[in-house]
């Protein structure tokens, strides 16, 4: 039986956080400038605040528009923690939302970052 052709990932590549529902942006940057981030293997990352997390992805649909959805393990300030997550692209920004188990849940927004090449410039 011959393997389907993969398509591209809409979500592929780094996302810059715009704006939370539950933090403001001096937060969301206070370590780093704050991120989600995936990759073609549905594997990503994200970083904001003190909250870092690895992400296990998959490709799926709301609404009848192309989304992600994830689990993923991380650490709050070196805690464990861990959660859900899930996110759309609308009119070229990440919206969406991320959940820590047993903790806040928070919509997000992100604009596609700059490739560094493109920043040199």
């Amino acid at each position: 039986m011959a393997k389907k052709p993969k398509l591209p990932n809409p979500f592929a590549g780094r996302w810059r956080i715009v704006s939370m529902s539950a933090w403001d942006q001096e937060f969301i940057d206070e370590e780093e400038e704050g991120y989600f981030e995936f990759d073609q293997k549905n594997n990503g990352q994200f970083h904001f605040g003190y909250f870092h997390g690895q992400m296990d992805c998959r490709l799926t649909t709301r609404d009848g528009e192309a989304a992600v959805e994830w689990t993923w393990d991380g650490n709050d300030e070196m805690d464990p923690a861990q959660g859900r997550g899930w996110a759309i692209v609308k009119d070229d920004e990440l919206h969406g939302m991320i959940f820590f188990h047993n903790g806040v849940d928070s919509e997000f927004v992100a604009t596609k970052a700059e490739s560094r090449k493109k920043s040199k410039k």
